[in-house]
């Protein structure tokens, strides 16, 4: 009875919380977050639709986003509200990154100029660059904002020149899914989430040392002005997380009092 018990209790706890390194809400692209200090992607942790990873203050991280696609798509990418290339108050409508088919990128901080960055950071919330520039509202949540690139119609051909070709099907056109109500709700959702945790235990993402990062400039139309997908990740320390019944606590396997039958020498 007790074997079954347990076996449930476990089974339950998996329902309660899944983990992967690599946030995937549709099919653009994947983001995962990456400890800068070690290399490894931290965990990402899937909550009643939500994701969420655990962020230790003073540790560096980047943001990678990879596109999923063959073709080029653009990456519009909020941290704590705040856009990384402008510092603006974040807006999906605003500049972002541009990647190609397949093509990973690797954002570590906050753009200073076409050559450098002002690195990403955990920290506690009133150092974060947000809090420091009087936005803490949306602390603790970073949010990508994907749009497919516009590409002309195919030109419609003379009705003659389809007289051979009139057994051919006709190719489907290419259109682009909105992003479903849950994509859409999810940064909205995070502030609302944010604000019932204290101020003082909150963290956020700092603006730290100068790193070296270059980009350059490219043209880009956006085949829709709403987004295409939204990813988010929320973030905490783990002690928060656990508390919060994100992460399921650690299962310790307890002492056994009759671990053996009988009683053997001394050594």
């Amino acid at each position: 009875m007790n074997k079954w018990t347990s076996l449930l209790a476990a089974l339950a706890m998996g329902a309660m919380a899944t983990m992967s390194t690599i946030a995937s809400a549709g099919q653009l692209a994947g983001v995962s977050i990456i400890n800068q200090s070690t290399g490894e992607r931290l965990p990402i942790w899937r909550h009643q639709g939500n994701n969420y990873v655990a962020g230790k203050p003073g540790e560096r991280y980047a943001v990678e986003i990879t596109n999923k696609t063959g073709g080029r798509i653009l990456s519009v990418l909020s941290v704590d509200g705040v856009n990384v290339l402008t510092g603006a108050t974040a807006s999906p409508q605003q500049s972002g990154y541009v990647l190609a088919g397949q093509q990973p990128v690797e954002v570590k901080g906050w753009r200073k100029n076409m050559d450098e960055v002002a690195a990403f950071y955990f920290t506690q919330l009133p150092d974060s660059y947000a809090a420091r520039t009087g936005r803490p509202d949306n602390v603790g949540v970073i949010g990508v904002a994907l749009f497919r690139e516009y590409r002309e119609p195919a030109p419609v051909e003379p009705w003659y020149s389809r007289r051979a070709e009139s057994a051919a099907p006709a190719p489907a056109p290419i259109t682009s899914a909105p992003p479903s109500a849950e994509a859409m709700g999810s940064l909205a959702k995070s502030k609302s989430d944010m604000a019932e945790k204290s101020m003082d235990a909150r963290i956020g993402t700092g603006h730290g040392e100068r790193i070296d990062s270059s980009v350059r400039n490219t043209d880009f139309r956006r085949a829709s002005q709403q987004p295409d997908e939204i990813i988010s990740i929320q973030y905490d320390t783990y002690a928060h997380l656990v508390a919060r019944g994100i992460i399921p606590r650690s299962r310790h396997q307890d002492a056994n009092p009759f671990p053996g039958s009988f009683v053997p020498d001394p050594n």
